[in-house]
């Protein structure tokens, strides 16, 4: 008996992955696939305020009991939907993480956005030292496999700020049992439960999760990470 078949992060392809960006928009459109087009123009916004929310949650913002950050890196950041929708009001620089430059072109002389990185998320590394505070990754992690998706993280919590540093995850549920791939951009949904056990290969813990609201129910389940060392305490 034929034993069971690769897991659907093995389909996953760079070089495909990218082909599908290149024929997106550099809009707001083309970042969410889309959808606005679609009748769901509301999901952008309303997106924006649930993660400015789960941020205010965790003592990041403005406003009593909150503070602003002094660095923060966006991985995956496309066009910059949320460092300049989120980011630059929550950070006092962004740096940014894209390896498509027709997308961030926009950003290159947006006041606060510090240094863009044109590579991939399993090609970044930190540059000189630098420590951030929030991480925010967001719609992207679909383009790794699970090997590439640990060693990210791992780069990604060598360069947090000891003993405070965050980083963010808000990704698409599968709506099945399994993770499931999708041909169509070369990307993976996960389950709540691969993520689990992927955020405890790198050895990350989760400081709060939600589920996103609001969103249509025929759109897949959205939810958020929060994640730190699993030796520090929050």
């Amino acid at each position: 008996m034929a034993g069971p078949g690769p897991k659907p992060d093995a389909f996953v392809s760079k070089e495909d992955g990218n082909k599908y960006w290149d024929g997106v928009e550099a809009d707001v459109n083309g970042m969410l696939g889309g959808l606005p087009e679609k009748g769901y123009g509301f999901i952008s916004n309303l997106d924006l305020r649930s993660s400015r929310a789960f941020l205010a949650k965790l003592g990041i913002g403005t406003g009593r009991g909150r503070a602003v950050v002094g660095l923060a890196l966006e991985g995956g950041a496309g066009i910059g939907r949320v460092t300049q929708g989120l980011l630059l009001d929550v950070a006092k620089e962004v740096d940014v993480i894209e390896p498509n430059s027709r997308f961030t072109a926009g950003l290159e002389k947006t006041p606060g956005v510090r240094s863009i990185f044109n590579v991939g998320l399993q090609d970044w590394r930190p540059e000189n030292g630098d420590k951030y505070d929030l991480i925010w990754v967001q719609w992207c992690v679909g383009h790794l496999n699970d090997e590439q998706l640990v060693a990210f993280l791992e780069q990604c919590k060598s360069a947090l700020q000891p003993e405070s540093g965050i980083i963010v995850f808000k990704e698409n549920m599968s709506h099945r049992d399994t993770d499931d791939f999708d041909e169509v951009d070369s990307a993976v949904t996960r389950t709540d439960k691969s993520y689990l056990s992927l955020f405890k290969q790198a050895n990350l813990r989760v400081v709060r999760t939600e589920l996103q609201r609001g969103f249509p129910e025929e759109l897949l389940a959205v939810r958020s990470y929060a994640l730190m060392p699993i030796d520090i305490q929050a």
